[in-house]
Parts: C-alpha cells; sequence; structure tokens
C-alpha cells in the first residue's frame, strides 16, 4: 500500500475580466453577472506539507501585506475541505505570491483554488475536480476559475463556466497604481451611479459575442474593441489615480486598457513583449503606477508541480 503524502505543492493563475458585464441584484443579495475571465502567467504556489495543525506562512515577489489569521481564504478553503469531508487533519500551509495584493486579479482567490487542490490531495479526500470546484464556489466566484484557467465564460455570480475557444497568445502589461480598492465598495458605488442615472439593471447581462469571435480568430484589434468592464466608472471614482493610467496606456500606443475586476490593476492590451515594456517604462517615468508586470494568457488553471 502507498504511504500517505507528506507534501504536496500546487499553483494556480492570477486572472483579467476581458469583459464583466453587472446586471441586477438577485435574493441573496448577489449582483448577476456576465464576465469573460483569462488567467494569466502570475501564479500563486501553495505548499502544503502533513501537520498536527493548520498554519499560514506567506512569501511574495509583490508589495502588499494580507492577514495570516482565519479570514484568510488560503486557511478558510482549508477549514471549508474539513467540514466537506468531516476530516480534522492539519497542515503547515506556505503561500509565495506572485499575483498584485487587492489588485483585482484573484490573488486570493487562486490561493484558496491551489490550496484545494494541494489538500484534496495531501488528505486523501479525493473529491475530484467538479466538487472541488463547487467547494470553491462557496469562498467565492474567482475560486472555481482559478481552478479551470485558460479562458472561460462565467455567469450567475461568476461561478457558472464555461470554457472559451482561444487561439495565439495574449500579451498584457499589468500596470499596479498603488492602494487598494474594497469589491464590496466598488459594487456599492456602481450600485449608486446607475441609481442616479436612474439606469435598470438586466436580470441577465449579456456580453459582446464579438469577443468571443476575436478570442477564437486570434483578432487582437477586435479584442480591444471588445474590453469592457462595467465597474470601471465606479473604479475611477474611488481611485482618482486610475483614469490618467487608462488614458496614459492609450496615448502612449497601447491597443487598449482597463480596470480588472474591481481593480486597481489596470489591464493593457498590447502587441508584445517589447511594447508592454515600452508602456511600462512610460508609466513609471510618469510617477502614475507603483509597478508594471508582464503577463500572458491563456494560462492553464490550478496544477501539481511536486508532489512526495
Amino acid at each position: 500500500m502507498a504511504l500517505p503524502l507528506q507534501r504536496v505543492v500546487v499553483r494556480a493563475p492570477g486572472k483579467i475580466n476581458l469583459s464583466l458585464m453587472v446586471g441586477a441584484v438577485d435574493d441573496r443579495g448577489y449582483h448577476s453577472l456576465a464576465t469573460v475571465f483569462q488567467a494569466v502567467d502570475l501564479y500563486e504556489t501553495v505548499t502544503a506539507t502533513r501537520a498536527e495543525e493548520l498554519s499560514l506562512r506567506m512569501s511574495s515577489d509583490v508589495p502588499g501585506e494580507l492577514p495570516l489569521d482565519g479570514s484568510n481564504l488560503a486557511l478558510r478553503a482549508a477549514e471549508l475541505l474539513r467540514q466537506e469531508c468531516g476530516v480534522d487533519h492539519g497542515a503547515a500551509l506556505h503561500v509565495h505570491k506572485q499575483v498584485p495584493i487587492a489588485g483585482g486579479m484573484g490573488g486570493g482567490s487562486a490561493d484558496a483554488a491551489a490550496t484545494l487542490v494541494a489538500l484534496d490531495r495531501l488528505w486523501g479526500t479525493h473529491l475530484g475536480a467538479e466538487r472541488l470546484r463547487r467547494l470553491g464556489a462557496q469562498l467565492g466566484a474567482d475560486v472555481p476559475f482559478a481552478m479551470l484557467g485558460h479562458t472561460a465564460l462565467g455567469r450567475g455570480n461568476g461561478a457558472d463556466l464555461t470554457t472559451v475557444l482561444t487561439h495565439g497568445e495574449w500579451t498584457w502589461l499589468l500596470a499596479v497604481p498603488g492602494g487598494h480598492l474594497s469589491t464590496p465598495a466598488v459594487f456599492r458605488r456602481f450600485d449608486e451611479i446607475a441609481l442616479a442615472a436612474g439606469r435598470s439593471l438586466a436580470e441577465h447581462p449579456q456580453l459582446d459575442e464579438r469577443q468571443l469571435q476575436a478570442l477564437s480568430g486570434a483578432n487582437i484589434e477586435l479584442l480591444a474593441d471588445t474590453l469592457h468592464n462595467d465597474l470601471q466608472i465606479a473604479a475611477f471614482a474611488l481611485h482618482p489615480g486610475l483614469e490618467p493610467v487608462v488614458e496614459a496606456a492609450e496615448r502612449l500606443g497601447a491597443q487598449a486598457a482597463l480596470v480588472s475586476g474591481s481593480g486597481p490593476t489596470v489591464a493593457v492590451l498590447v502587441e508584445d513583449e517589447a511594447q508592454a515594456r515600452s508602456i511600462g517604462a512610460g508609466l513609471m517615468r510618469d510617477s502614475l503606477v507603483e509597478t508594471c508586470l508582464v503577463a500572458r494568457g491563456s494560462a492553464p488553471g490550478a496544477s501539481v508541480l511536486e508532489e512526495s
């Protein structure tokens, strides 16, 4: 009989939203969404080692602080798996971060996704991909996507996923302006702006079908034309530094730029890495951002790197 695993290493990707359409609030208090997620090759890497208790340590390539207590999504994922499977196993978790913290790119969700996959193997709970994604959805709409990866259409609260066919490799400059935005606060401001404008929100928001054509046809001009984020106006209102970044990126030659998710990271669509570095240098020179990262989509979802 095989010995139980002692250590599992899993990585999961950050994401950007190529489209984010926000609809009316449902009876649970959630906005209905229609979104196109794309995973990018900035990864959160979780190492889970067998231990008596649950514990968490972090290291990071990006600035910012995260709580290491029970509010952290990695620890919440571990507790959720214990409850689901009726086990009381422990694990020492180490998270290494590459995704901007509180940047609208789903880094915390990737931590949760990688933790669920790692502990499912370490503890031998064997839930399988589908049950793990359903479990992850209880922690947030971005968690199942971090497991699935690549490019996907999300509906409902974003957790109802359908894989989207893509061709080619997409290059992004991720411009990080500093500061952070609270996702609930951005949604609240979005609601206030819609109410003030007398705008009624659709029960089932619809995506621009041309975006799916752009992705399947590797058409960067069409993709640029269809990038859209309903939350961007609210993010601009709450973070005055964001709109100048979007405007400057486009002035410097980007195909398009938009706030990713609830922000404040700005995703800049570029032709190649050379253009990304040129635009990034311009944004840094003008002191519009704290840092710039180059990333590519569409990256694979949560995957096991090592186990022993």
